[in-house]
C-alpha cells in the first residue's frame, strides 16, 4: 500500500489520493490508521489528546464531520493539527461517515473531499489564522462554560455523596492497597514522558500499578504489568485484558456497563463499580477508599482548561474527586519537563575525588600494590627519559 501511495501522482490543484480511515470515535481510529492516510472522524471540539494522537500517527489530513471548534470553549486540538502541517477540513456534515468507507481512496482539493472523482463533502478548511480567531471568540464565552461546569459539579456531589464520603459501592479487591503507593496511569497529557521519568520511583517503591483503560497498554509498553485495569474497556487492548491484571469495570448509574459484553466474550472475570463520573475518577476513589497511602497520577487532568478540553460535562466530577483525595494525591504531570536526571559537575568531581582517595588508601596499606605502583612509575620515567633524550 505504501508503495502505491508513493507512486501515485497528485492530480492538478489538490493532494494525491490517500487511503481513508473512518470512525466516529477518534480513539478507535487511532488503533488502525497508518502514516500518510486521511482520518475521517465525527469529533466536535477536537481535544488535545486526540489531536496529538493523530499527529503521532502521521496522518496527512483530518476530515471532521462536526465543527472542530464549536465555540463553547477554546479547545486545543485544531491548533495542534494545523501547527504540525496536518490539513484540517471540518463541518462537512454527518453524511460523510456513510459516504466514505474504510479503505476508500479519497483526495482533498481546497475545502472539498473527492471520492472517485466526485465531490463527497465540502467543509471549512482551517488555517492557523482561522483557528486562532475561533479560539479567541471561544475564550469570550468561557464564563458561560464555567457556570455550567460548576452546576454539574454540584449535581455530581449530590448524586455521589455516599461514594465520595463513605466509600459506598466500592468492590472488594484481590490486591491490598492499604498503606501502599498507587500509580494511576491515564492516557492524557505528557503521560509517556512522565511515566518514563518515574522509572526509578517504580523500581524502588514498587507501587500498585493501575491502568485506566488504554493506560494499561502504556504500562505494558514500558515493561510493567498492570495490577489493576479500571474503566469501561473501550480503548484497552485484548493483550492488556489477558495480562492477568484484576479488572474493575466502570458502570453508569443506570447499570449499563459498555465493556461487560467484551469481557464476557473474553471469559475475563471482573468486578463492577457504578459511578457517574469518569473512569479516571473511579480509579482515584478506588485507591483512596481502599486505604492507599499515596496516589501518583500520570496523564490525568489537572486544571479547568483540561477539564473542558476533554469535551464532556462529566469532567466536572474530576474537580470534586481531586478535592476528596487531595491529601494523598500527587500529580506527576510535567515531571519530565521539570526534572531530567543529569550529573552536575560538582557531583561528578566529588565522585572522582572519592574514588581516587579510596585507591590511594588501598595502595598505601598494601605492600604488593606499593611495589606495583613503584615499578609502573619507574617504567614510565624510563620511557619518558628515552623519548626526551
Amino acid at each position: 500500500m505504501a508503495l502505491r501511495l508513493v507512486r501515485r501522482r497528485a492530480r492538478p490543484g489538490g493532494q494525491a489520493a490517500r487511503v481513508a480511515r473512518v470512525d466516529r470515535r477518534t480513539k478507535n481510529l487511532l488503533r488502525r490508521i497508518q502514516p500518510g492516510e486521511i482520518a475521517v472522524i465525527d469529533h466536535e471540539d477536537l481535544d488535545r489528546v486526540a489531536a496529538e494522537g493523530l499527529v503521532e500517527k502521521g496522518v496527512v489530513a483530518v476530515v471532521d464531520a462536526a465543527p472542530s471548534i464549536s465555540g463553547r470553549y477554546p479547545n486545543l486540538g485544531p491548533l495542534i493539527l494545523v501547527e504540525h502541517g496536518v490539513t484540517l477540513i471540518d463541518g462537512v456534515g454527518h453524511l460523510v461517515m456513510s459516504k466514505i468507507r474504510e479503505g476508500d481512496e479519497v483526495r482533498i482539493d481546497g475545502d472539498r473531499l473527492y471520492l472517485d472523482g466526485r465531490v463527497a463533502a465540502v467543509g471549512n478548511r482551517q488555517t492557523r489564522e482561522s483557528v486562532t480567531a475561533e479560539m479567541e471568540m471561544a475564550r469570550q464565552r468561557l464564563a458561560d462554560q464555567f457556570e455550567s461546569f460548576a452546576q454539574n459539579t454540584v449535581e455530581f456531589m449530590a448524586r455521589e455523596r455516599d461514594l465520595l464520603f463513605g466509600g459506598a459501592g466500592l468492590p472488594d479487591l484481590d490486591h491490598d492497597l492499604t498503606g501502599r503507593h498507587v500509580l494511576v496511569v491515564v492516557r492524557g497529557y505528557h503521560y509517556k514522558e512522565d511515566l518514563a521519568a518515574l522509572k526509578p520511583y517504580i523500581r524502588e517503591v514498587h507501587p500498585v500499578l493501575i491502568g485506566v483503560d488504554g493506560g494499561a497498554d502504556e504500562l505494558l509498553e514500558h515493561g510493567y504489568r498492570p495490577d489493576l485495569i479500571v474503566g469501561d474497556m473501550d480503548s484497552v487492548s485484548e493483550r492488556a485484558l489477558r495480562s492477568g491484571a484484576e479488572i474493575v469495570l466502570h458502570a453508569y448509574p443506570n447499570g449499563y456497563a459498555p465493556g461487560e459484553e467484551r469481557l464476557t466474550a473474553l471469559a475475563r472475570p471482573f468486578k463492577t463499580l457504578q459511578v457517574s463520573g469518569t473512569s479516571e475518577d473511579m480509579a482515584f476513589l478506588l485507591a483512596h477508599g481502599k486505604g492507599a497511602d499515596l496516589i501518583v497520577a500520570v496523564g490525568s487532568h489537572g486544571n479547568l482548561r483540561e477539564f473542558l478540553d476533554k469535551g464532556r460535562m462529566g469532567m466536572a466530577s474530576t474537580f470534586l474527586v481531586r478535592l476528596r483525595v487531595g491529601e494523598i494525591l500527587v500529580d506527576a504531570k510535567g515531571v519530565s519537563r521539570m526534572y531530567r536526571g543529569r550529573i552536575r559537575g560538582r557531583d561528578a568531581a566529588l565522585l572522582v575525588s572519592a574514588a581516587l582517595l579510596a585507591i590511594i588508601m588501598v595502595v598505601a596499606i598494601s605492600p604488593p600494590l606499593r611495589l606495583l605502583v613503584r615499578l609502573l612509575y619507574e617504567s614510565v620515567r624510563n620511557f619518558v627519559f628515552r623519548v626526551t633524550h
